[in-house]
């Protein structure tokens, strides 16, 4: 049994490995991919929130499937391999609309790969018999994040010596090895009677969102993991723009992805047993508060290097948070429409509307070379506060907008 399950965590920690280091070659340089093929601020954005708007009805779809053939593995083998094959396709794509193209096709294959592989890691964390937990999803999430940080800084310090391309190949070659790993990773979805989910199961969105907890879930995620959008698109550029090299760029975002690791393999699970959801909820929204008025002020490198392992707080606390609620309130049948759900339409709305707007916003605001200027995108703040009259975790939900001025 010992070492059943250490070969099972050591293949899940390849494939979150593999799959992650492909998303950090890439996915933080993109935009410096499009700006140097010469797209407007506000064309960025429109590509950025395109792809997003794809990842909105491809995940959904995908993982609806899924459900429906209870074959999570080789759906996502096969999106895998898609990725790899249609990312090759920034190589010779010039122009607007065909830049938006590729990045709409890339995304409709990359959107299912995280939904897909929590579904199987969470099967996998789920008890098994008398032995408890099998592994546990921090640590992949965060294994998974090491391995976007070290693909981060691996892009930033061969980006000087082969040119911003490099990225493309970089993140084919990562998935194209992730892909035959999909496969050798165990399924261990079904327990008791949910052997394989029936046609009227997998259309399961209405039941999804019939659950009182899963759409306050889901609502808090879109208001404190959307207000990423305009650091996510904008960052790199800005950065760029105020004369930090692309190396010290991806050394600055893996201070981020770092602050990810620490809370998802050690402070994660201790802290929200102590706080509850609410109180980790409520932490994670004071975080992006601080993080995004001092990102609003200035580009000032130590500044923004201080303020980036707020990162950990602002995405990787609320995303264990979301995680316990789920496993707490979704049937297991539905688990991966409910993961997309919460990955891509919740979310995926809320970045795509901040996305476009942070584009036109920073269009709006060009002085000279600048990308980012005095008139700003806005970034928000979400505070999630305990409903005191409960004693159950659940939480209120308020939302506010600041400028950047």
């Amino acid at each position: 049994m010992i070492s059943s399950s250490r070969s099972m965590l050591f293949r899940f920690l390849i494939l979150y490995g593999l799959l992650y280091a492909g998303f950090g070659v890439q996915s933080p340089y993109l935009p410096i991919l499009l700006d140097n093929r010469h797209l407007r601020p506000e064309t960025i954005a429109l590509a950025l929130a395109a792809g997003t708007a794809m990842r909105l009805m491809a995940a959904q779809a995908v993982a609806r499937l899924a459900d429906r053939l209870d074959a999570p593995k080789v759906i996502l083998a096969l999106c895998t391999t898609a990725a790899a094959l249609i990312g090759l396709g920034y190589l010779p794509a010039q122009g607007a609309w065909l830049l938006i193209a590729v990045g709409v096709l890339h995304s409709a294959a990359l959107a299912p790969l995280p939904p897909l592989s929590d579904t199987l890691a969470l099967g996998a964390a789920a008890p098994a018999g008398s032995g408890g937990a099998v592994i546990h999803y921090g640590w992949l999430r965060g294994c998974g994040s090491a391995a976007f940080a070290l693909g981060l800084v691996l892009s930033g310090q061969v980006i000087g010596h082969f040119g911003i391309v490099v990225i493309v190949w970089l993140n084919a070659a990562l998935l194209a090895a992730a892909a035959p790993m999909a496969l050798g990773v165990p399924q261990l979805l079904a327990t008791g009677g949910h052997a394989r989910a029936t046609p009227s199961q997998a259309r399961g969105v209405g039941v999804l969102l019939r659950l009182p907890l899963y759409r306050k879930m889901v609502l808090l995620a879109m208001l404190i993991l959307g207000s990423h959008a305009m650091h996510d698109s904008f960052a790199m550029i800005r950065w760029s723009r105020a004369g930090i090299s692309p190396g010290t760029s991806g050394i600055l975002w893996s201070l981020s992805v770092a602050a990810e690791v620490v809370v998802f393999l050690l402070v994660g699970r201790p802290l929200l047993d102590r706080i509850g959801p609410a109180g980790a909820a409520m932490l994670s929204a004071g975080a992006g508060v601080v993080r995004w008025a001092v990102m609003a002020e200035t580009a000032w490198l130590p500044a923004v290097a201080a303020i980036e392992p707020l990162h950990g707080l602002t995405f990787a606390l609320l995303h264990l948070t979301c995680m316990r609620l789920l496993a707490q309130c979704v049937p297991r049948h539905l688990e991966a429409t409910a993961l997309t759900i919460y990955g891509t339409v919740g979310i995926g709305i809320a970045t795509a509307l901040l996305t476009l707007a942070c584009g036109r916003a920073n269009f709006r605001a060009l002085r000279g070379a600048r990308v980012l200027g005095n008139g700003g995108p806005l970034c928000g703040g979400v505070a999630a506060r305990p409903n005191p009259a409960r004693t159950d975790g659940r939480f209120q939900v308020i939302f506010f907008a600041r400028p950047i001025i």
